[in-house]
């Protein structure tokens, strides 16, 4: 399994470009971002303690940055993949919209930027947890794991798992069981999420050199671990209200929504290897983009409802 030569880029490090704001800001990943916003509004929005709705609102735009930085690192360091790729062959580093030295200077300003802005609004526990998760992303597992090992999705994922507990912390200034179990059921949410994606993307990452799961392992191995993360995922996605953190309106909520994850997982499993359709993967991506969404609308909306009440 070869990996693509990032010499293959010639010398589009050298010239400058002419990008537009809207290839900058598709550096960012807005999609990725999106889901880093809204799980570390969460993480804010549920801690004990109060913040300033001003320095709040700065504290999610700093997290937000610096995950959109996390995103520009990774697309200058992934270029050469990328650019074999089918689903990423459009992004603008590849496209050669943005040069590689662009966006390594774009993504590391904004790192800083993102980093000291935390720090000075919030808490420097923050800021710090901030900047170890844009150096675990664009470093350990942007340079490292993903080329490395088939597990590059499962350490890899704590990176997004993060932003619930740096909002948590923004806030308190420590970190809580309560934000750590948020980051758990991120952490085991993404193998199943990303393996799912992998299954029918497998030629992309076959071509690209990535040793994704299905590439190394095989499908059918690959469907077994689905399964058995979804399991976990479902377990660990009661624990609010297992320990206390949520009402028993957030249990059943979570529990239903589990328990549709382990179906579409199942589904996968079930798959019969002869059928070279990958309708159940797709279905099972799909479903696992609303769980997440879903599981911290319900911790948001539990939440308020018992601030309300108690």
């Amino acid at each position: 399994m070869a990996f693509v030569d990032k010499s293959a880029l010639g010398d589009a490090d050298f010239r400058l470009s002419e990008a537009t704001a809207a290839d900058f800001v598709a550096l960012l990943k807005p999609r990725v971002m999106s889901l880093v916003v809204f799980t570390a509004f969460v993480g804010l929005a549920v801690a004990p303690a109060g913040m300033n709705p001003f320095l709040a609102l700065v504290s999610i735009v700093a997290i937000a940055v610096g995950a959109g930085a996390s995103g520009a690192l990774n697309m200058w360091y992934d270029a050469d993949i990328d650019a074999v790729m089918t689903r990423t062959a459009s992004r603008p580093v590849p496209a050669g919209r943005v040069t590689p030295r662009e966006a390594l200077a774009f993504g590391l300003v904004l790192s800083g930027l993102s980093v000291m802005t935390l720090g000075l609004v919030a808490n420097w526990l923050a800021a710090a947890m901030l900047a170890f998760t844009i150096f675990f992303y664009a470093v350990v597992y942007t340079m490292w794991l993903k080329r490395s090992t088939p597990q590059n999705i499962v350490i890899g994922g704590a990176a997004g798992a993060f932003p619930p507990m740096i909002g948590w912390t923004a806030v308190t200034g420590s970190i809580g069981l309560e934000s750590v179990v948020l980051f758990l059921i991120i952490f085991l949410w993404t193998p199943p999420h990303f393996w799912a994606l992998a299954l029918f993307k497998s030629g992309d990452y076959e071509r690209a050199g990535v040793p994704m799961m299905p590439n190394v392992a095989g499908d059918a191995s690959t469907r077994r671990q689905i399964f058995v993360y979804s399991l976990l995922l479902a377990a660990s996605g009661v624990l609010p209200w297992a320990l206390g953190h949520a009402s028993a309106f957030y249990g059943v909520g979570a529990a239903l929504l589990g328990i549709g994850f382990v179906h579409y997982a199942w589904r996968v499993l079930a798959q019969d290897p002869a059928d070279a359709g990958m309708k159940p993967a797709k279905a099972l991506f799909g479903y696992s983009l609303l769980y997440l969404f879903a599981i911290f609308t319900f911790v948001l909306v539990d939440h308020l409802a018992m601030r309300m009440i108690g």
